[in-house]
């Protein structure tokens, strides 16, 4: 649903493309934190419903700007004065935001860095080691498999949480402004996360943008989702494994997760194949198989998938592996929008089940520059078919104008955007290659 999984991978990807707990909480609120030390005063002494001024202008200006949006928002003064007080942004977290990569990443080479022998040795063996996990499927309907991928991509399985400051985080965003209103929901949320006594600052740890614990919760999906499954009292996605996994189900199932359906199946695409439908029908699978399609393993659908509406997936265009995405690898982005990392999730958890690699490999693809993609979707632009704007982030907008194009130019409309479909697109559109 976000290092913030959804914001790192976009950046990675670019290119390749809330509210039950469990029952109440007891959890007794901690004592505040010490007061900050008394400073030498220039001016007149701040009241105790001021933050202490920064000497950054803008910042400063935002603060107090925000500061009544928060009273707004059912936050004491005392809470704001404790813990906005001193607060400044992070230059960091301001640079990691900011930061596009220069070439982006063939998905192919993304799935084959998910699944690592040793990232699926360790998935395998916690499969049969956590006796929690059959509870948890019962529960929620989510397979085991999948919620260990979760763990596995989101903090290789608990191990890298993020250690940034998660107030901080989002007091640097919000004050940044280009994702304002999102990072000051976030830090409403982190804020009230606190004043709950649930969870302390200090133990509010994690990416830069906010994303906590071992399954990487915004402070917002903590609050409405996250659960205490193993019954202590408290929703600890950092410490406990249980609590984290249930919780990663939870949202899940919150974004649409169907008990007992597949998540995607590789499939065959029969020769002359009109790959204009890709990422545009979704049909059962037996409309796919009237037309060719038919799945890689070789067998049946089972009773559950046969009834589910399924996509066209070619992540890699017309050379390399084609899904039939069920309605679960709709929910898994939830998690996170990006296709990528969806299959990544998918494909990984299928390896844990003891399934094989891929009837048809990825093919080897070279990565696209960042001036390379948006040169692409200045021309498409150019060319009379709209990408929407020219980021360099190649997704279903880009895909869906790059598969008309093709059309157009009688060429398969895989909507994938390779070397030589940017050459084609610069030399139709004037810009100089």
């Amino acid at each position: 649903m976000a290092l913030d999984r959804r914001v790192f991978l976009v950046l990675l990807l670019a290119g390749c493309a809330d509210t039950s707990p469990q029952g109440p909480l007891t959890a007794v609120a901690p004592p505040p934190p010490p007061a900050p030390k008394p400073q030498t005063p220039t001016g007149p002494a701040p009241t105790p419903q001021t933050p202490v001024p920064t000497g950054e202008l803008s910042f400063d200006t935002w603060l107090a700007d925000f500061r009544v949006r928060a009273l707004a928002a059912g936050l004491s003064p005392a809470l704001l004065d404790r813990e906005l007080s001193g607060v400044t942004p992070d230059p960091k977290v301001i640079s990691l935001d900011s930061r596009q990569p220069e070439f982006s990443k063939p998905v192919g080479d993304y799935v084959r860095g998910v699944i690592s022998d040793d990232r699926v040795a360790v998935g395998r063996a916690k499969r049969e080691q956590l006796t929690f996990l059959p509870a948890i499927e019962a529960r929620y309907g989510v397979p085991r498999d999948i919620l260990l991928a979760v763990w596995a991509m989101e903090s290789a399985f608990g191990q890298l949480q993020g250690n940034f400051d998660v107030v901080r985080s989002m007091v640097s965003l919000a004050a940044d402004g280009r994702r304002r209103a999102w990072a000051e929901g976030e830090l409403i949320a982190a804020l009230k996360i606190i004043d709950s006594g649930e969870v302390t600052r200090a133990q509010l740890k994690g990416s830069w943008a906010g994303a906590m614990g071992q399954t990487q919760f915004i402070p917002s999906s903590y609050r409405s989702t996250a659960v205490d499954f193993d019954g202590d009292g408290r929703r600890d996605i950092w410490s406990s494994d249980a609590d984290s996994l249930a919780s990663a189900a939870n949202l899940l199932v919150k974004g649409g997760w169907k008990r007992d359906v597949g998540w995607a199946k590789e499939v065959i695409l029969p020769a002359g194949f009109d790959y204009a439908v890709t990422e545009v029908e979704k049909q059962l699978p037996a409309w796919w198989e009237a037309r060719g399609v038919r799945r890689a393993d070789g067998l049946p659908w089972t009773a559950q998938d046969a009834a589910s509406p399924a996509m066209l997936l070619l992540p890699a265009g017309a050379a390399g592996p084609a899904f039939l995405a069920l309605p679960n690898h709709f929910a898994i982005r939830t998690y996170n929008n990006s296709t990528a990392y969806a299959l990544g999730i998918g494909l990984l958890a299928d390896r844990f089940a003891g399934g094989g690699p891929l009837v048809t490999p990825w093919p080897v693809e070279t990565p696209l520059s960042l001036s390379d993609r948006m040169a692409a979707q200045i021309a498409l632009a150019r060319v009379g078919f709209d990408p929407g704007p020219a980021d360099g982030v190649i997704g279903a907008g880009t895909r869906k104008a790059l598969r008309a194009w093709q059309q157009s130019q009688r060429l398969p409309a895989d909507g994938y955007l390779s070397n030589d479909m940017v050459a084609r697109l610069k030399a139709q559109a004037g810009i100089a290659p």
